[in-house]
């Protein structure tokens, strides 16, 4: 059965992933003061690198790069609304509705193929 992502993009979005945890974790390592999450922090920065690195071998950089990127600020933003009472406007709200959008035109624009 084929997938409905090609390999690299699957990296992507892991490694998207990866760095909303590495971002939130930042802000539970209190400065790298906290071992749990200063260790949890390096290790998932690590491997959204490694998997950023990977997707980068096939995709365009400027795509994959701006995707990781878009990946991580929205779901480090989403995250600080839930976890740390950060503000919710209605353009804060608008803001992160384009940056989704400006993600999903990306892989939409990447080629066919990738």
């Amino acid at each position: 059965m084929p997938s409905l992502l090609p390999l690299p993009w699957i990296y992507l979005i892991i490694a998207g992933l990866l760095e909303v945890c590495w971002a939130i974790g930042l802000k539970y390592s209190a400065g790298f003061t906290k071992p749990i999450p200063s260790i949890f922090t390096l290790v998932t920065l690590a491997l959204s690198m490694f998997l950023l690195a990977k997707a980068a071998n096939t995709l365009p950089i400027g795509t994959a790069y701006a995707v990781w990127v878009g990946i991580g600020a929205l779901g480090a933003a989403v995250l600080g609304i839930f976890l740390f009472h950060e503000a919710v406007t209605p353009l804060r709200v608008l803001f992160l509705v384009m940056l989704l959008s400006s993600i999903i035109g990306l892989k939409a624009t990447a080629g066919e193929g990738l």
